[in-house]
């Protein structure tokens, strides 16, 4: 699958996906590719920035670089990470990572300092969060503060059940191929 960002003879833009650049072509040519706002047939590729991708460890001049989940786009629905912690004040957190990973915003900023806060202060359970979440409510096992993954049905479950979790704003840490 290609993505080309296109532009009719009206002048306006848009995106496409097509299986080959073959495929846009032949397409093209019969006609078949049309302006997404004004209908017209008259369909050509526009200039486009390649997207390029950086290695897994993106090295800075202040050190390495955390991998962002925020400018990839999901085509699922990832499960919601949420939290469980027990009530105890969260120790102090290290100094952050590279100049790469510097949150360019303020919120970004507070995001990304929660997410330090969380990933330092807290133990990763993964997709056992919910099991985990509801084994220490009940008594099960030594309470501590955990993180992970829960679908949203899980957690509307432990919800119900009276167990304190919250969603996080954020994506876990993990490689995706």
């Amino acid at each position: 699958m290609i993505q080309y960002a296109l532009k009719c003879a009206e002048g306006h833009r848009f995106d496409s996906w097509f299986q080959s650049a073959a495929a846009f072509d032949k397409l093209a040519a019969a006609g078949m590719v049309s302006c997404a706002h004004c209908g017209s047939s008259q369909v050509e590729k526009a200039i486009m920035a390649p997207r390029v991708r950086p290695g897994r460890k993106a090295v800075s001049p202040v050190g390495e670089a955390e991998p962002s989940n925020a400018a990839a786009p999901a085509k699922m629905s990832p499960p919601a990470p949420a939290t469980a912690a027990p009530s105890r004040p969260p120790a102090a957190v290290a100094p952050g990572a590279g100049a790469l990973s510097t949150p360019s915003g303020e919120l970004e900023a507070a995001v990304a300092e929660l997410r330090r806060k969380v990933e330092t202060n807290s133990d990763y359970v993964g997709k056992d969060f919910a099991s985990e979440a509801r084994a220490m409510h009940l008594g099960d096992t030594p309470e501590r503060a955990i993180h992970g993954e829960a679908k949203p049905e899980e957690a509307k479950a432990l919800i119900e059940e009276g167990v304190p979790v919250l969603p996080l704003p954020f994506l876990p840490n993990r490689k995706t191929n």
